[in-house]
């Protein structure tokens, strides 16, 4: 039959009859009889007849085999995140994007407002615990909302559009690129302190060396996910080698009897009169330090059962980082008076250089690589939240573009760092970080409120885990008495930060709500996608609902 079809069609269509499609259906039919002989001399073979399958359930569990194969194998040839953040991975995600710069540089900050070392140690504890209760809201809503993008995803399901809108607009504007430009200059300031002791390093050359970091970080998250996890897994080791150093070094001078600034009558000598204000503005300080607690919640998607890692993640991490910062600072003052730490530039090189003698330099080189851990972290998260947005409107569509082979958000890399270099060049580093601070806490306050709204108006929603409702509200308590006495103490600080925050609400009507724009806003837009696809060789991903649709899914709703 097939020989007669192959030599037919042609005579069909073009009405004569070709020798050579006469040879080549001889050639289809004899492979096929070759075929058919080698399979009945391996079922010849066989030690016994092969079971059969009958009825339609038979039929059924043929189909669904074969489109678990199916699955299986179009699975790792999706163009999507992959899922490679492990436990380890996770921990060391959130540790690495902790511990950055803020414990080399805000102990300085914290001392300046709390006037005594006994309440600035307090500070560092109470920063650890509210940091806990924050975390512990947001293990439940990353597993009640698996989705990456940490608070804007949740605002802008619990809330609506604009006020997720607002989150993101002022994290993408000032909040992350300020955070990484702070620390990229600790890291310059740390590798070129060796080279300039009895002076401050040069504006160009801290400048230039960290735009040189940042580009080189974005080449290496461009690149791959798994080159940019294995960074963090290795200096995150690295950077608590590090406070393990100065933590050893501390505990040796106690020892020896070197605590004057620990004892209880001097250490709660206040330099001046202590004001609620002022102890609002180191909590902010140290926030600095502690923030980033949160970054595992953007990057959900790609983390192995988030369910289970994301909480587990959460427990081990925050209450190690709580205690190396706290032993970290009482390292400091054991070789350190007030005066001295207030005077230096690089805290943790004036530590090295007491008391380390000729291994001094040991110290800035340490420091250099958690804080280039640190920007690694920042990177790989924050482009995750330009993600997020641009795939739920609200930026961009090539920012919701990922590598056709690497699986990377490249775009959103290159947007993170342009802006990170654009502000390296602007304010001071102790403004910037009360800055950066205040948005970073007004954005974990509307996002916990956020649990406590959905607790309300969807009851029934399952929820893998559940803190007790004081957890929220103790955490809601002290974030509102924070944010009024820092509105109170510094109100031009606080201000512009709000009015960066509300000029995203005409950018949000104008860019997103507006759905009529005329024809030639839209051609542009699709141009510079179409040639931003071409020059970053990037794709939508394919979106697997089956991941997250179970997670999501209600009980009674």
């Amino acid at each position: 039959m097939r020989l007669l079809i192959h030599i037919c069609l042609p005579y069909l269509i073009t009405g004569r009859l070709h020798s050579d499609a006469v040879a080549h259906a001889q050639t289809l039919v004899h492979q096929e009889a070759v075929i058919s002989a080698e399979w009945r001399l391996v079922q010849s073979t066989r030690s016994g007849p092969e079971p059969r399958r009958h009825g339609v359930y038979a039929e059924q569990m043929e189909h669904k085999e074969k489109r678990k194969k199916d699955k299986d194998a179009s699975k790792g040839d999706r163009v999507t995140l992959k899922k490679e953040i492990g436990l380890l991975s996770a921990c060391a995600i959130i540790i690495g994007n902790i511990i950055g710069s803020g414990i080399f540089i805000s102990p300085k900050g914290v001392l300046e407002h709390a006037g005594s070392v006994g309440l600035s140690l307090i500070v560092w504890v109470l920063g650890g615990g509210i940091c806990a209760l924050g975390s512990l809201c947001y293990a439940e809503l990353g597993v009640t909302i698996p989705k990456s993008g940490g608070d804007y995803s949740y605002v802008t399901e619990i809330f609506g559009g604009l006020v997720g809108f607002l989150l993101l607009w002022s994290a993408v504007l000032i909040m992350y690129p300020t955070t990484l430009a702070v620390i990229a200059l600790t890291f310059s300031n740390y590798v070129l302190q060796p080279a300039f002791q009895n002076c401050l390093p040069p504006f160009i050359a801290t400048r230039l060396l960290a735009t040189i970091c940042i580009l080189f970080l974005t080449w290496v998250n461009c690149s791959s996910v798994r080159w940019a996890t294995r960074i963090q897994d290795v200096f995150t080791v690295g950077k608590l080698l590090a406070l393990a150093l100065i933590i050893v070094v501390g505990l040796v001078q106690i020892c020896r009897g070197y605590y004057d600034a620990l004892r209880p009558s001097v250490a709660f000598e206040f330099s001046g009169d202590p004001s609620v204000g002022e102890i609002a503005l180191a909590f902010l300080q140290a926030s600095f330090a502690y923030s980033g607690w949160n970054f595992l919640n953007y990057v959900t998607e790609e983390v192995v059962e988030p369910r289970k890692n994301l909480p587990r993640a959460i427990y081990v991490s925050i209450p190690l980082v709580t205690l190396v910062y706290t032993m970290t600072n009482i390292a400091y003052f054991s070789s350190m008076t007030p005066q001295e730490l207030l005077a230096s530039n690089a805290v943790a090189v004036t530590f090295g250089e007491k008391l380390l003698g000729m291994f001094s330099w040991v110290m800035p080189i340490s420091v250099a690589l958690s804080t280039f851990g640190g920007i690694n972290g920042y990177l790989f998260t924050s482009s995750r939240l330009c993600f997020s947005g641009a795939r739920e409107g609200h930026l961009p569509y090539l920012l919701a573009m990922i590598h056709l082979k690497n699986c990377t958000p490249i775009p959103a890399l290159l947007v993170c760092c342009t802006a990170t270099i654009l502000i390296l060049c602007i304010g001071e580093t102790h403004n910037l970080i009360n800055y950066v601070s205040f948005i970073n806490y007004l954005s974990y306050g509307v996002t916990i409120a956020g649990l406590l709204y959905l607790r309300k108006t969807r009851p029934n929603l399952h929820r893998p885990i559940k803190v007790s409702v004081l957890v929220p509200i103790a955490y809601l308590i002290f974030w509102a008495v924070l944010l009024c006495f820092s509105l109170y103490s510094e109100p031009v600080v606080c201000g512009l930060g709000m009015v960066i925050m509300l000029t995203g609400v005409p950018v949000y009507f104008l860019g997103v709500h507006w759905k009529n724009k005329p024809k030639w806003i839209y051609t542009a837009v699709e141009k510079v996608t179409y040639m931003g696809q071409k020059i970053c060789y990037v794709v939508f991903p394919q979106e697997d609902p089956s991941e997250t649709e179970p997670l999501t899914s209600s009980k009674g709703d």
